[in-house]
């Protein structure tokens, strides 16, 4: 394994959460130690490595080693993570004080198999949600908190990453067949992390068959960019299991949510941060294939659409829930009710199950139900058992 660190002092600069004023600093501990077991005659063997720190060159884990998080892993520019088929990765239960974040210009190899997942998980004797941080991947696609065709960046809410530039395609590699266990959470109501935290990812990234499973945060949260994601499975995820802000226009193709006890939406969906601006004048706009979100029978709703956010819903199933799609908005900055009437927002084929509510206008425009809902009844979703098998775990 190579990797150098940077000196504490220049790490904790890069750490320094400056999108919002309120973010603590977070401290990076140099814990790379490699823990030794006890043997005569041979030289010893390695068997847990602690990580934690910058790396400025590749860091390639091994099969045989077992790793711990014990702080943030950030890849620095020009490096790569790869991660082999079947590692399980475990952190510290720290909350977001340990998490794995690839810079911009930095990149993941991490290609598990439905036989052989990618785990990434807690290291708590019983753990739970928000015992880590997640993973965060952070890139150089557009984003409509700056200036549109600019190279201007933001930064991320917690750790204080740069993301954002004007490179649709840019790639920061692939993850496949990953499952995230138990991560997610806040240092405060402002400065979150996800399971999966995408921050102006490109499309040249690879997103493939990911489960988040347990979060205390969002499942996944896609920060602008223009990424495609498929075969997603986000099970109990505390707070949203997808949500989308800045911009952000990729596909999701095959996604299957399922609520646990606590919970918030299925899918919240802002057409930019309304916490800044709309500096490019533009809002998200993905397109969702394939999905079925399965309810918990409570006063819930199922997908908020807000903000002035645009996307086509095709061939969806929403069972057990208070309300389907609740749309809000303005008739001002937060144009929802327009993108219905122009045709950029709406469900083509959909299946709504003990569903109470399926459509609830709060945009400030008029439409009717069949402006925004066609093929009522015709929607099958995704058949996530025929994909999910092997890799995912607490699917119904």
């Amino acid at each position: 394994m190579k990797n150098k660190f940077l000196s504490l002092g220049i790490a904790a600069a890069l750490l320094f959460a400056c999108e919002k004023d309120n973010t603590p600093d977070i401290v990076i501990n140099d814990n790379s130690v490699t823990n030794i077991t006890e043997g005569g005659g041979e030289p010893p063997a390695e068997t847990t490595v602690n990580l934690s720190g910058v790396y400025t060159e590749d860091l390639v884990l091994d099969s045989e080693i077992d790793y711990v998080l014990t702080g943030p892993v950030l890849m620095a520019d020009g490096t790569t993570l790869t991660i082999p088929a079947g590692l399980t990765i475990k952190a510290q239960p720290v909350g977001v004080n340990a998490y794995i974040a690839i810079q911009q210009g930095a990149q993941i190899n991490a290609l598990g198999t439905a036989s052989n997942p990618i785990i990434m998980t807690s290291n708590a004797n019983s753990p739970s949600s928000g015992d880590w941080g997640g993973l965060v991947i952070c890139g150089k696609a557009p984003i409509n908190s700056t200036p549109d065709g600019s190279e201007d960046t933001a930064t991320s809410e917690v750790g204080g990453l740069s993301y954002g530039g004007n490179t649709p395609t840019d790639n920061s590699g692939s993850v496949q067949y990953v499952r995230i266990e138990y991560a997610g959470g806040a240092v405060d109501g402002n400065a979150e992390l996800n399971g999966l935290s995408l921050y102006a990812v490109g499309s040249g990234t690879t997103i493939d068959y990911v489960e988040v499973f347990e979060g205390s945060d969002d499942g996944i949260e896609f920060f602008g960019g223009t990424v495609n994601a498929s075969h997603i499975v986000i099970v109990n995820a505390e707070d949203d299991s997808m949500d989308w802000t800045e911009g952000y226009t990729g596909t999701l193709t095959d996604v299957y949510v399922q609520h646990g006890v606590s919970h918030d939406k299925a899918f919240e969906c802002d057409g930019y941060n309304t916490d800044f601006s709309n500096e490019a004048g533009y809002y998200s706009a993905p397109n969702v294939t394939n999905l079925t979100v399965v309810g918990a029978n409570d006063a819930s709703e199922a997908i908020r659409l807000r903000a002035g956010t645009q996307g086509i819903f095709t061939n969806v199933v929403l069972n057990d829930f208070d309300e389907g799609f609740d749309c809000d908005g303005d008739t001002g900055d937060n144009p929802t009710g327009q993108g219905v009437l122009d045709g950029n927002l709406g469900v083509i084929d959909v299946t709504f199950n003990n569903v109470t509510t399926k459509l609830k206008n709060d945009t400030g425009y008029t439409f009717t139900e069949a402006d925004f809902i066609s093929g009522d009844g015709n929607g099958t979703g995704t058949d996530v058992s025929a994909w999910g098998t092997g890799w995912t775990v607490g699917v119904n």
